[in-house]
């Protein structure tokens, strides 16, 4: 197992979080145990701590129906001793299931509570601005964004008129003025206090679940084609490789896949673009361009043998996006127009990044990263170096994925993995789609080793994969 103790601090990233990435190590964090609602407590005791710092006799907190809200009311909770507390919340509309547990809660406490529904209940509340201290922002949370609707709008304009210090829960509501931010785990905005709200360090530097609220979700009035058009480059003295990636992509959620290779293989479901011949040669390398420029994605390398590489440097700059994996992974290394990710082994690493070796041990899973690291900011790509252990980073940012079996090791799982990787850089940057395609490939092999063990297949793992890819929407 891997020991995120050893190294992860020096993995964590900093700075300003956007919302999607917050919620992603949000959700990560509930999967290893942390609930919501434990995360909201924390928060709300570290907000009704900055609160007593300023020493104030009156408080009011705004509270809106989502999770900021929530956060309100537990500060409010633990602001009832000693401090004159009143809690003003919006109560039209569903509130967020933590929201709803705290205010039941805080109805028990010794606070007083204002509903409001209108700008003629605020108008009524209206003394009690003036009167407070001190005003927690707690109305909108961080995916907040736009011209406020009444009666948020009166809200926000009556708290700016007040002599009161506003602390803000998370970020400040938009138009609302703020004399502090308390951020939770990291900053949505420039100028916050970080609070620590006790996220595990594997939420963060680790994939999981979260990974997958990062996918588009697809209109109801979506037409053939919005998922993506892949083209998998490969095959000749391997030829069941280019159909599992090819698979691995149509299971990922792409819309149309097509195979270029020398080798039919009767699967009705992928597009076949014959190449005559027993291997990829100059002579196919025209219609090879001409079918890369049309594809959003190429997946290139699987099955490819070794003696197709000048082809592949060829085609790589005519096209946008590439996944280059097995056989495409040689010096010099092609290089898409617009975003490659390298997919390689420990082995294919060895071969196209000399120059950073990765420790021997592949236990060391802080060696290689920081191995592959260096690697991905050299070569301005995302690799996804393959091991017990998967590392996937830009130069910059550097994930570890846990999941999988050793039952995968069996011929073709990277295969299936490069075209899930196809599939989603349809839609995501190529970090991101590596990190989803690493953690969900490896979910379904361990899903698959359940029942067949070490007599895995890698076609097992294409008939799983959108089980474990898209069970957000079940």
């Amino acid at each position: 197992m891997f020991d995120l103790s050893s190294c992860a601090e020096e993995f964590l990233e900093d700075g300003i979080i956007t919302h999607e990435r917050m919620r992603a190590v949000d959700a990560n964090a509930q999967a290893l145990g942390v609930t919501g609602l434990q995360l909201m407590e924390s928060a709300g005791k570290a907000l009704a701590a900055s609160v007593l710092a300023l020493r104030p006799k009156v408080v009011l907190i705004l509270c809106g129906r989502g999770n900021n809200g929530g956060d309100g009311m537990v500060a409010a909770r633990y602001l009832q001793r000693g401090v004159d507390t009143t809690v003003w919340y919006l109560d039209n509309g569903t509130r967020t299931p933590s929201c709803a547990h705290q205010l039941a809660a805080l109805k028990g406490c010794r606070v007083t509570l204002h509903p409001f529904v209108s700008t003629d209940d605020l108008r009524i509340l209206a003394p009690c601005i003036g009167e407070a201290d001190v005003i927690v922002d707690a109305l909108l949370g961080t995916g907040a964004a736009g011209t406020l609707k009444e009666p948020l709008a009166t809200c926000v304009e009556m708290a700016n008129t007040s002599r009161a210090k506003i602390i803000a829960a998370d970020v400040p509501s938009p138009g609302m003025r703020a004399d502090r931010i308390c951020a939770f785990h990291r900053p949505k905005v420039k100028g916050s206090d970080i609070i620590d709200i006790g996220i595990p360090f594997g939420a963060e530097v680790c994939t999981g679940p979260g990974e997958l609220t990062l996918i588009p979700v697809r209109s109801r009035t979506s037409h053939k084609g919005v998922g993506g058009e892949v083209l998998v480059i490969g095959g000749g003295p391997y030829q069941g490789a280019p159909y599992l990636a090819g698979l691995g992509a149509l299971r990922a959620g792409a819309d149309i896949v097509r195979i270029a290779s020398p080798v039919f293989e009767p699967v009705p479901d992928l597009i076949y673009e014959r190449l005559f011949g027993d291997r990829i040669g100059e002579e196919h390398t025209e219609r090879l361009i001409a079918l890369a420029e049309h594809a959003d994605v190429v997946v290139c390398g699987n099955g490819l043998g070794l003696e197709s590489h000048g082809v592949v440097l060829a085609v790589a700059p005519y096209c946008k996006k590439v996944v280059f994996d097995a056989d495409a992974l040689r010096l010099p290394l092609p290089k898409a127009a617009q975003e490659t990710l390298y997919t390689p082994h420990a082995g294919e690493f060895a071969r196209i990044a000399g120059r950073y070796p990765i420790p021997g041990d592949a236990a060391d899973a802080c060696g290689r990263a920081r191995a592959a690291k260096l690697s991905a900011k050299d070569l301005g790509a995302t690799i996804l170096l393959k091991g017990p252990v998967d590392i996937i980073t830009d130069g910059r940012r550097v994930r570890f994925n846990r999941t999988g079996d050793p039952a995968m090791s069996v011929g073709g799982t990277g295969d299936v993995l490069a075209g899930v990787c196809g599939a989603l850089l349809c839609h995501l940057p190529a970090f991101e789609a590596a990190c989803i395609a690493a953690y969900v490939t490896g979910r379904a092999g361990e899903r698959v080793a359940e029942k067949r063990g070490e007599g895995m297949l890698a076609s097992d793992l294409v008939d799983r994969i959108p089980e474990e890819l898209f069970r957000r929407h079940t």
